[in-house]
């Protein structure tokens, strides 16, 4: 597959945020249902996990993901590398480092958002991946940690990282804090710095800059990254998973999707079908479409039933089918008593 940041691609490429118990292959399938051209991202995964333990769980994948990026978190070059390597023979078509995430756990493995402080090790792990693979090898981070809110960190994070190879640079812009706040406040409290990267960008024009961070919906996004190379949007999609059926159309110029939610549901069965018949809960499955009717007729009655039903023993097609009739009820009802 081309560099996903080949130069014939549109400026505002569009990204899924990698999400702890959440962007797992049954999520990414999913997306991919509504966007064909969305950049899907795995969880993070450690570069332990990935040398020492089951790799067919932690990276099996549908090839329908494609493009997916395999999210890495780990600060030993040697071991980044090998898991690096092993990731690019699955088949993921970029590979990225975690240096954004603030939580103890992850920082007690030295790695995530505390390597924020140690960009030359950032930099000597993106040189020995590069080294291994040929697939991109990119950074997430943040634009800073703890109490100090200039510039200047940043930008020297990003020109020792660049030093090892590291084109591109997914950015939240905000920065961690590493002591006295938990990862959910993180991912709020901190005030967002969409400028910051607009000033990293102007200084090294020739990295990409994905902009991450407190993004809410396309027209926000578009607005916010006009000079820079790509979005991620994250928790929002989650929420409304709607949103991705936008993104062909408005980042990459293709026609507007015109399916219904029921349509897309229904595009679901074959998967879910061969996927229960492996075995695999339908909880687990579906829990990604339970914001697919946010804010429509019916849709607090689609994640009510869905979720009282989804985790039954047993349970399969017939009961996401009784939630859709569900919705659907609803909103005939509604539509037949508009004037």
């Amino acid at each position: 597959m081309d560099n996903l940041y080949s130069s014939n691609r549109r400026a505002s490429a569009f990204y899924v945020a990698p999400m702890m118990e959440i962007t797992d292959r049954y999520c990414r399938n999913f997306h991919r249902v509504l966007s064909k051209r969305a950049i899907l991202y795995t969880e993070m995964i450690t570069s332990a996990a990935i040398v020492h333990g089951d790799r067919e769980r932690l990276l099996g994948y549908e090839n329908a993901e494609h493009p997916v990026v395999l999210q890495l978190g780990g600060s030993d070059p040697i071991q980044m590398a090998e898991a690096a390597a092993i990731g690019e023979q699955f088949g993921y078509d970029e590979i990225n480092i975690n240096v954004g995430c603030p939580s103890d756990r992850v920082k007690s493995g030295r790695f995530g958002a505390c390597l924020m402080a140690e960009p030359e090790l950032v930099a000597e792990c993106v040189a020995t991946m590069r080294s291994r693979v040929n697939v991109p090898v990119t950074v997430k981070c943040r634009i800073g940690i703890d109490r100090d809110d200039s510039f200047e960190p940043f930008e020297r994070f990003v020109r020792i990282v660049a030093t090892g190879g590291c084109d591109t640079f997914v950015v939240h812009a905000r920065k961690a804090w590493l002591d006295g706040l938990s990862p959910k406040e993180n991912r709020n409290i901190p005030p967002l710095r969409y400028e910051y990267v607009d000033q990293i960008k102007a200084l090294y024009p020739d990295k990409a800059f994905i902009l991450n961070g407190g993004l809410l919906s396309h027209e926000q996004a578009l607005d916010s990254s006009r000079s820079l190379d790509g979005v991620m949007m994250g928790r929002e999609v989650c929420s409304n998973p709607w949103l991705l059926t936008q993104v062909d159309h408005l980042y990459y110029g293709e026609e507007k999707d015109q399916r219904s939610r029921f349509e897309i549901v229904e595009q679901t069965y074959p998967y879910i079908e061969s996927q229960l018949g492996s075995g695999v809960p339908l909880g687990r499955i579906v829990k990604p479409m339970l914001g697919l009717f946010h804010a429509e007729a019916g849709g607090r009655l689609w994640r009510r039933s869905l979720s009282e039903s989804m985790w039954l023993d047993g349970a399969g097609l017939q009961e996401l089918q009784c939630a859709l009739d569900t919705v659907r009820q609803t909103a005939d009802k509604l539509a037949s008593v508009r004037p």
